[in-house]
């Protein structure tokens, strides 16, 4: 039996961070609840898989000494889904002991609108994740 078709997914997402170990910890956190799995480690970087998709953050010694800020033109945010609310509450409660705090707080989990159940999250560095519910 041939394997499910691919063409238009994502192959993979390079995020170029400030510290190799902090991303680890918390990029390695934050992935793992979603179904990651480490893939691979070298002196610069780290990745982790989730079938076909990987993700890569690496801290090269060809990077500009600039820090990311999502408000920024470049990269915003990436968005995941999660299996349920429940998985979205669980995330939000862990977060902070794994370098991520709660964005727009104040409308969490409906920051998005009202049909839609998501946390916003930014990890130390300025990254941000959103974990959306079906």
């Amino acid at each position: 039996m041939a394997p499910p078709p691919v063409t238009g997914l994502l192959h993979h997402v390079e995020l170029w961070v400030p510290d190799l170990d902090r991303a680890a910890r918390s990029w390695g956190w934050l992935l793992g609840e979603l179904g990651y799995q480490p893939f691979q480690r070298w002196e610069h970087g780290v990745s982790f898989r989730h079938r076909p998709t990987y993700l890569v953050f690496e801290h090269s010694p060809d990077q500009a000494p600039r820090a990311h800020q999502r408000t920024h033109a470049g990269l915003n945010h990436l968005a995941f889904h999660a299996a349920d609310r429940a998985q979205v509450d669980a995330m939000v409660a862990a977060a902070p002991g794994h370098g991520w705090s709660l964005l727009f707080a104040d409308r969490h989990p409906h920051a998005g609108g009202l049909d839609r159940y998501a946390a916003y999250l930014e990890n130390t560095d300025g990254y941000e994740a959103e974990i959306v519910a079906p």
